[in-house]
């Protein structure tokens, strides 16, 4: 997330020789949909769209994969899990073995057939590389795979594992690459030769932090896009993106944190676009990092949470377009209606937290010491997500108010992660990750150090309970009992509340901006992706 920080995703770099062959293999696709009646939307992200791999993280972005690449199942409407690759399935009597009985008119972008052979080669590719992947629990529970026939492919778990479904709709690792697009020796977390999917769009063009271009795949199964060409500007500022639609030079701004909530008024209030928010899709939060600096002291968390403002963030920066969040999960979440008492804004509590834990007031001095060292923290957010940008300003004037100097850190995304996988930070913007992660994938990741990191796991360090708690998010994933598994993660939930190392702040909703000829703009049950397949433009 956002989430395209979110899942402590790590950074994948593609070797010199496969990146020059994947995108040489992009120019064949150029004229695929090149005619006079073709009908182009220009979209604009914050970052570079990444190499296209399904089965990698960053630098990819989570639309641009689901553009290329499917699923076996879908995330439908209310959490319902929909046929897609996969045309049916069957479970065993022992929640162990799924059969999936395969669609038999899919071709990949590139006229290959789509069949359980291909299946089972992206599985053991991901497979393969599963350290990678070990935030989700699904891949530490697939035992093997098989092909069964042709158009029948099975997978065998250790244990029956209640969101196995769920986790196969995700946009990332387990989509399906085409046979062609692999590397020699089929290790995919190495690179990709070109982005063959089965997906409605294929990448026909591509320049390197300045613009992608995808057309219309017309060997799609499913339904076609109404347009030919979507065209991906590289604008890194939020007040350039508005500029340019204002010129009309994009034609939506789609999602979350590409541009601000005082900019989003502004668009709306002129009458001149067509605006909507979408229903909350996650929690707006902020990690305290409990195995660093001060933040180590339960008290000082407890401080943090007190002095900070969050109403004021909401109704001065957010415009009231958000709702106050008092919690990791929102309490509509299965499993997630827990009873706490909330951190309400309280400055003298606050700061009798601080004078507990030996941070005391210096006369004289603008921030509180403790054997004679300053009381300082350091706030990471990505530089280009200006809603992050805004609330740290916040953090930094209402913590400045009981004595606490924050030290504002803004770096491009990918250097952002490289920091916070590495725990450099007391405090780091993130968000839970919404349908279909929260609950179970968000906690499995927790219990999780992942190979190149984990943020997660590692504000988490420094509880005397991590152990503990690690162990009880491993029982409840594989519970097949509805009350123990309710108990469970009402015991999880309420100690992270308790210990203080999640600053929930709002529930945030992705924001769409589009000019008056462009229409089908609609928000997915995965907020991850954009409607490219309904939009249409006049």
């Amino acid at each position: 997330m956002n989430p395209q920080r979110l899942h402590s995703f790590t950074l994948l770099l593609v070797p010199l020789f496969l990146l020059a062959a994947l995108f040489a293999g992009c120019s064949s696709n150029v004229s695929q949909n090149s005619n006079s009646h073709s009908k182009t939307l220009t979209f604009s992200w914050s970052e570079d769209i990444g190499n296209l791999n399904p089965h990698t993280y960053l630098p990819n972005q989570f639309f641009t994969q689901a553009m290329v690449y499917e699923s076996l199942v879908a995330y439908g409407e209310g959490g319902k899990i929909e046929p897609w690759l996969a045309e049916k399935w069957e479970m065993s009597p022992d929640g162990k073995e799924y059969l999936f009985h395969l669609r038999k008119d899919i071709k990949f972008s590139d006229g290959s057939t789509f069949n359980a052979a291909v299946v089972k080669k992206n599985f053991d590719a991901v497979l393969g590389n599963a350290k990678e992947h070990e935030w989700l629990e699904l891949i530490n529970q697939i035992k093997s795979t098989e092909v069964v026939d042709e158009f029948r492919f099975k997978m065998i778990l250790k244990n029956s594992y209640y969101p196995a479904l769920q986790e196969l709709t995700l946009i990332r690792p387990l989509r399906f690459l085409g046979e062609a697009a692999f590397p020699d020796n089929g290790k995919t977390f190495e690179g990709i030769k070109k982005p063959i999917g089965t997906g409605p769009w294929v990448l026909s063009e591509y320049k390197r932090g300045e613009f992608a271009t995808f057309t219309r795949n017309d060997l799609y199964w499913g339904t076609k896009p109404k347009i030919n060409k979507i065209v991906v500007k590289v604008i890194p500022d939020g007040e350039a993106r508005v500029l340019a639609f204002e010129n009309k030079e994009i034609d939506l701004i789609f999602g979350n944190g590409l541009i601000s909530q005082d900019s989003f008024k502004f668009l709306k209030d002129t009458g001149n676009y067509e605006t909507h928010l979408s229903e909350p899709t996650s929690t707006r939060i902020v990690q305290l990092n409990s195995n660093r600096g001060a933040t180590k002291d339960l008290k000082v968390r407890m401080a943090i949470q007190h002095a900070f403002n969050k109403q004021a963030v909401i109704d001065r920066v957010f415009y009231g377009l958000e709702k106050k969040s008092d919690t990791l999960f929102s309490t509509n979440f299965p499993y997630s209606d827990v009873h706490v008492k909330p951190y309400e804004y309280d400055v003298e509590r606050a700061k009798q937290l601080l004078d507990e834990a030996g941070w005391k007031e210096v006369p004289g001095k603008e921030f509180r010491e403790k054997d004679g060292k300053p009381l300082e923290l350091q706030l990471l957010f990505i530089s280009t997500h200006n809603i992050q940008k805004a609330v740290a300003e916040v953090i930094q004037g209402d913590l400045r108010k009981v004595g606490i100097n924050v030290k504002l850190t803004g770096q491009e995304e990918e250097a952002h992660w490289k920091t916070a996988f590495q725990g450099e930070f007391e405090l780091l913007f993130n968000e839970s990750w919404g349908a279909p992660y929260d609950p179970h994938s968000y906690v499995s990741a927790m219990s999780k150090a992942a190979e190149q990191g984990n943020t997660d796991y590692l504000i988490q360090l420094g509880l005397p309970m991590k152990k503990d708690m690690d162990q009880k998010i491993g029982k409840v994933l594989l519970s097949t009992d509805e009350n123990v598994r309710r108990a469970l993660y009402a015991d999880i939930l309420t100690t992270l509340h308790e210990q203080a190392v999640y600053l929930p702040i709002s529930y945030q909703s992705n924001m769409a901006v589009y000019h008056k000829n462009v229409s089908g703009v609609n928000f997915m049950p995965q907020p991850y992706e954009v409607p490219f397949t309904t939009i249409d433009v006049q």
